[in-house]
């Protein structure tokens, strides 16, 4: 990787300006696609991130790791890429202050650069939503040099404060052990961003389980207990699901272990609420959070997983013609473009602007950003080459599907898996459960399949994928639709 120290004037015919994975994707994918063009990532990190052990389940859904890597190993997969370590402060498009000579603009840099380009791509990421920031006690869980500060902080621990309720705060909560978590949530069930109250219900078992301890319900676990209700719902409220920076299964090289190892993991959930303001402390407490439902906590630490913003303030600063989207993302179309000519945008740092397809909406995901990467380098090369209107998007925004593992389940979320976008009390709910094992949920209109959410390995991922984008008519079924002993593909062969 190139440091500060050298030249002050760079160009290259490609940039990208973010080392996250939709950064890395996007660049991964310019050096394919366009193998004799100059290719630039700019990463404000010493460290990029990587997609790696890609799986794909189905036709859709993708299971992959993140990794943190040296610069050095994306260069040795795509010697066109150029990696510099340092940080955009300023974009000037051409005609607006760029003086490059790529005709797209030109980037200035925090250790003084500045980048000519021919286009670029905007994947800065996000930055955590501010909240109790200056209380020395209060950690914000955004990325591993957070996660390195948690880990030492919580082996003194006695009592931690988790505030969130997406997929960092959920998986923290199941790691962290030897320590007593209160768990603070805004919702009236836990990992709402992701999953409804029913699937809550099921993972809180797991969720309050040490898992260092014998499964001493193994044998209830064991019983195929099923029970399927079906009924309309009156109130379906929209994900707001925020993505996170760390990777999925970001905690598993990290060892979170409180001050007695001994003890199980007590786990108490405040429901409802957030943290109103920290309070001092005393013989007893280092502080005392005070929560909007009137209840104050003594604790050793708070850490803050409560989601994040766009990063893109250093584009937006002086450029009153860069659209952004009322969530603070620059607003992108269908090929990623946004409103400034020859300026891109991917990841968590755009908004999807574009008319949505039936069954996806954006949340700020890795899942979200890998994809939305590498069809932004798609969308350049062929800009690039004059061919941006036979681009044809890319099918992963057909349907969302996300993937991930909450309280040790394999969780699956695909279409509208909450009802989103549907109207209240036009849709209904099909269930199975087996305690411990399984939890099967269907959202569906007039008889078709909208969503589904898969917890525990169900194998049911890839049919009721194509159920979603087939909308076959599947009222017939009734409940042999989740009957464990029927193939619901038989009916379709």
């Amino acid at each position: 990787m190139t440091g500060p120290s050298t030249s002050s004037r760079l160009s290259a015919d490609l940039v990208v300006v973010g080392g996250g994975i939709a950064g890395v994707s996007c660049a991964e994918a310019l050096a394919v696609l366009s193998p004799d063009a100059s290719v630039l990532l700019v990463s404000a990190s010493p460290l990029i991130k990587a997609a790696t052990n890609v799986q794909p389940l189905t036709k859709y859904l993708v299971r992959f790791d993140v990794e943190e890597q040296d610069a050095a190993c994306l260069t040795q997969r795509c010697p066109t890429v150029q990696v510099i370590h340092d940080e955009v402060v300023a974009l000037h498009p051409a005609g607006q202050g760029g003086q490059g000579g790529q005709d797209g603009g030109e980037l200035v840099t925090s250790s003084g650069r500045r980048v000519s380009f021919g286009r670029v791509c905007v994947c800065a990421g996000a930055r955590p939503k501010p909240t109790l920031t200056d209380h020395p006690l209060v950690l914000t869980l955004r990325d591993t040099e957070s996660v390195r500060t948690l880990q030492a902080r919580v082996a003194g621990a006695r009592r931690v404060l988790v505030v969130g309720n997406g997929g960092i705060a959920t998986e923290l909560v199941h790691e962290v052990r030897g320590v007593e978590v209160v768990w603070v949530v805004r919702h009236d069930h836990i990992s709402a961003a992701f999953v409804d109250a029913g699937a809550a219900e099921f993972l809180m078992p797991a969720a309050t389980q040490d898992s260092m301890s014998a499964t001493k319900d193994a044998d209830d676990v064991a019983k195929p207990v099923v029970k399927r209700m079906r009924y309309t719902e009156a109130k379906a409220e929209p994900s707001q699901g925020a993505g996170a920076a760390l990777g999925p299964d970001w905690h598993a090289h990290w060892e979170l272990h409180g001050r007695d190892e001994s003890k199980a993991r007590p786990l108490r959930v405040e429901y409802g609420c957030e943290v109103a303001r920290m309070l001092p402390g005393d013989d007893r407490w280092p502080a005392y959070a005070e929560l909007t439902n009137g209840v104050t906590i003594g604790v050793d630490l708070v850490v803050s997983a409560t989601g994040v913003v766009p990063s893109v303030h250093a584009f937006a600063n002086g450029n009153p013609t860069l659209r952004l989207h009322d969530d603070g993302g620059i607003l992108v179309d269908e090929h990623m473009r946004s409103s400034v000519p020859r300026v891109f945008a991917a990841g968590d740092a755009c908004t999807a602007g574009w008319a949505h397809a039936k069954h996806w909406f954006q949340m700020r995901l890795w899942t979200q950003a890998r994809q939305m990467g590498a069809y932004a380098a798609r969308c350049m090369v062929a800009d690039k080459d004059g061919a941006i209107a036979e681009v044809l998007q890319d099918f992963c925004f057909e349907m969302f599907t996300h993937v991930t593992r909450f309280f040790g389940h394999k969780v699956v979320l695909l279409g509208l898996h909450n009802g989103q976008k549907l109207d209240r009390g036009e849709w209904e709910m099909m269930l199975r459960a087996v305690k411990g094992k399984e939890y099967v949920k269907l959202v569906l209109q007039q008889g078709r399949v909208q969503g589904a959410v898969l917890v525990g390995d169900t194998d049911l991922e890839e049919t009721f994928e194509n159920l979603i984008l087939d909308q076959v008519d599947v009222s017939h079924l009734g409940e042999d639709l989740l009957n464990p002993h029927v193939d619901v593909e038989d009916y379709f062969d």
